[in-house]
């Protein structure tokens, strides 16, 4: 079955100024006359959801009947690309670079946020949740509140010891061993802020803590799901996004609030020995669907993730749509539908998607995009090509699945799960994406792939 067919089923079936980063903070300008026309902004992001893990998407034994409510009202995207892991994906959304240039769990000061371009144009903005681009550390410039977000509340790193420690703001909270609780509590952060700033336009970046590493849900969804603690946890999930989407409906937002959900990365079914021990026997870990491996890795289950918008009276309802598209590609379509500029002294490998999320162009403004792992190229998707160089070496240690030696090319549309490498029959593609990948320019410098930095010798 191709990518188009199963793609199709299974939606059928559930739809039954080039400033200083200085300048951007300090010189932030207040809201026009015309502010209260300007599109609200809520980024829902998971963390670890695979691309299989809804019913929109196939999933047979994860309910998700709000999610997938949210695709029959809007756009579902079934090409749609994160990063292989969590900071790296997370600086990529925020900057609309690569993590090469945006440098990941190293994030630093420097680096221009979607929420501080949005200041500038009169948006109020806030942050829930896991932030884990400041080495996971409450660093002087690097935290939320340094990086353009009026509110933050959550954690600066992930749950992989069973705990988060919690900020309100700038306020060490402390640490927190209510896991199971967490979804709900996030959820209710982002609501209190939709009712405090309903009145002026926002941006509401809502980033969960689950499902990564150690997973728990809620007496009301443990043990419900067909899917394990996991399908648990999404469920869960599921019900709070609806919360969200309600509470949006009752403040009267909805025809003026893009809403987008998508997820950090591919599933963690590659690690599922140790993520039992952690979790006490159960499965915690989400499935890549027809994709191939999962998190960590750049085959398509490591990097391509669900996506689905809405915004009524613009973004076109129950479309399904395959062409390519990234959170990179948010700060630059964000600045299109808010009119704010995106950084000129600086590459942004984004581009401006409003044309495909309004359903004005099929293909969209972006016709490739590579895939990086831990500052090596791996590959290049153009179309429906997709080309991985031969030699790969920098993985994360639980990707089982590292492919060949040689030179593997791809047909995306006719072979979803990368089983049939055509590299020999099509010598002018190779060719035509060796170029791409030749062409692709790199800092001068490569960041620290590490969560905590390697000291340097001395």
């Amino acid at each position: 079955m191709n990518r188009r067919t199963f793609l199709r089923n299974a939606s059928l079936a559930a739809l039954g100024y080039s400033f200083s980063p200085m300048v951007y903070r300090t010189f932030a300008r207040a809201a026009n006359s015309s502010a209260k026309t300007k599109p609200n902004f809520v980024i829902i992001f998971t963390d670890d959801q695979g691309y299989g893990d809804l019913g929109c998407y196939g999933s047979k034994t994860i309910r998700s009947p709000r999610l997938d409510q949210l695709a029959r009202e809007g756009t579902l995207f079934t090409d749609f690309y994160a990063q292989p892991v969590c900071g790296p994906s997370r600086s990529a959304l925020l900057t609309g670079r690569y993590p090469v240039r945006s440098q990941g769990w190293s994030m630093p000061e420097s680096e221009i946020t979607l929420a501080e371009l949005l200041k500038t144009v009169g948006y109020t903005t806030g942050c829930v949740g896991k932030w884990d681009v400041s080495n996971r550390r409450d660093i002087k410039g690097r935290i939320p509140n340094d990086q353009g977000f009026d509110d933050y509340c959550g954690p600066l790193g992930a749950n992989d010891n069973g705990t988060v420690t919690l900020y309100d703001n700038r306020q060490l909270l402390g640490v927190d061993h209510d896991i199971a609780t967490l979804t709900q509590r996030y959820t209710d952060k982002g609501i209190e802020f939709l009712k405090a700033n309903k009145d002026k336009p926002f941006l509401l970046y809502l980033a969960h803590t689950m499902a990564h590493s150690i997973v728990d849900a809620s007496p009301r969804f443990k043990g419900k799901s067909k899917g394990g603690l996991y399908g648990d946890v999404i469920e869960e999930l599921d019900y709070h996004t609806g919360r969200l989407l309600d509470a949006i409906d009752e403040l009267g937002l909805r025809n003026n609030t893009l809403v987008i959900f998508t997820t950090d990365n591919g599933p963690w079914n590659n690690m599922q020995e140790r993520l039992r021990e952690r979790n006490k026997g159960a499965i915690a870990w989400g499935s890549s669907g027809p994709l191939r491996e999962g998190k960590g890795s750049t085959w398509e289950g490591g990097v391509r993730v669900p996506c689905i918008a809405r915004w009524p009276g613009h973004v076109p309802v129950g479309r399904v749509s395959h062409a390519i598209f990234s959170t990179m590609d948010f700060m630059p379509t964000l600045g299109g539908l808010a009119g704010y500029e995106v950084p000129k002294d600086r590459i942004i490998d984004g581009v401006d998607q409003t044309a495909l999320l309004l359903g004005k162009s099929e293909t969209g403004a972006r016709d490739h995009i590579y895939y990086l792992c831990r500052n090596e190229m791996h590959g290049v998707r153009k179309g429906k090509w997709k080309l991985l160089l031969p030699n790969r070496k920098n993985y994360y240690s639980y990707v089982k699945d590292r492919g060949s030696e040689g030179m593997e090319l791809y047909n995306l549309e006719s072979d979803i799960g990368e089983k049939n490498n055509v590299v020999k029959q099509h010598p002018e593609i190779v060719s035509e994406l060796l170029g791409l990948i030749k062409a692709f320019q790199w800092p001068e410098t490569l960041p620290d792939t590490n969560i905590v930095p390697r000291k340097k010798s001395s």
